[in-house]
């Protein structure tokens, strides 16, 4: 593997990088009349922000928060820092992730299959565990300088966000305000996507079409244009908000909901002028949690359209292929 940033900028797009043309981003200039919500989170009603975040969570299954309590230094010291990772050497990158015997920091190029890939992505990425943080925080990059101390406070500040947004959606659900307070979120990670310059942005993509694999997403994405979210068979630009964050709802969510939130599919697309590096803080549960709908969201007249599974299996399930029969036959139930 040879980290994209290694060699990118010798002008050309190798083939292995050019999506079949059903999967290609085509048109790069998308609508961007239907915007994703943005969200004060400070507002004076309480009860009229958990409508606000249930009503994007539905229909977009994104939202943007402002006055969230992150300080705006906090977040521009990450995003600096995330940067300077970025722009070492790779030789450098892949010395800062190898301290864990256990491989618990990752550096990898495109995905996790880059070997088996038929096609490549057009990013770098690191990504590592982030609580407890005294158990991970001494296998994280030690450079650039400033890593862990800034990460690690914006790690802490992030967990404390995801857990006031779980406990908003979990009022609009009806569900405890402590339903997340447990194996479900017991394991957050980071990841640091880079995506560089690409030569030429319609053949390839950064991010194919997903859905986050997990509870909620909160993403720290700059100034740089490139998310895009699918809705109603369009793609609608996320457009950067000055030290917003934008919020989505995880496949997990949508399916502990029982479908009353979307877990949206987006993408990233690239440009031929700009980096782009993003930093997202990912809820994830345990390997061993068992995920399923909350009982109290089903009943005699809203039956559960998912099973119940292990999430260490649905890992292992869409691995390969997101949409594959293996994953609908795990989560769906017969009459979905």
């Amino acid at each position: 593997m040879e980290l994209l940033s290694n060699w990118c900028s010798n002008g050309s797009l190798p083939e292995s990088y050019v999506l079949p043309p059903e999967a290609r981003p085509g048109n790069l200039i998308v609508p961007l009349e239907k915007s994703i919500p943005v969200i004060n989170l400070q507002g004076n009603d309480r009860n009229e922000t958990i409508r606000q975040i249930l009503k994007a969570g539905k229909e977009f299954g994104f939202f943007q928060i402002i006055n969230h309590g992150v300080s705006k230094d906090l977040m521009d010291e990450t995003m600096n820092v995330a940067e300077e990772f970025h722009a070492m050497s790779g030789l450098d990158k892949e010395k800062e992730c190898l301290k864990d015997p256990n491989g618990s920091c990752k550096l990898y190029t495109s995905s996790y299959a880059y070997p088996r890939e038929e096609f490549h992505l057009w990013r770098d990425a690191l990504t590592h565990p982030c609580r407890p943080l005294d158990q991970h925080i001494q296998f994280w990059p030690g450079n650039p300088t400033g890593y862990r101390e800034v990460v690690g406070e914006y790690s802490v500040e992030l967990w404390k966000l995801s857990c006031r947004i779980l406990e908003l959606l979990c009022e609009g659900l009806g569900l405890s305000i402590n339903y997340f307070s447990n194996e479900l979120s017991e394991a957050p990670k980071i990841m640091i996507n880079h995506y560089p310059p690409c030569p030429e942005p319609s053949l390839t993509l950064g991010l194919r079409k997903h859905r986050d694999p997990n509870i909620i997403t909160i993403l720290h994405q700059g100034q740089i244009n490139g998310l895009q979210v699918f809705k109603d068979g369009l793609w609608i630009a996320v457009e950067p908000v000055p030290h917003a964050f934008v919020v989505n709802i995880g496949y997990l969510l949508q399916i502990i909901s029982n479908g009353k939130l979307n877990g949206a599919e987006h993408r990233v697309v690239t440009n031929s002028r700009d980096a782009r590096t993003t930093v997202s803080f990912f809820v994830y549960p345990s390997d061993e949690c068992v995920i399923g709908p909350a009982k109290a969201l089903v009943n005699a007249s809203n039956p559960s359209i998912y099973k119940a599974f292990k999430f260490a299996d649905f890992v292992i399930a869409s691995y390969v292929n997101p949409d594959n029969e293996a994953l609908k036959e795990l989560i769906y139930t017969s009459t979905a």
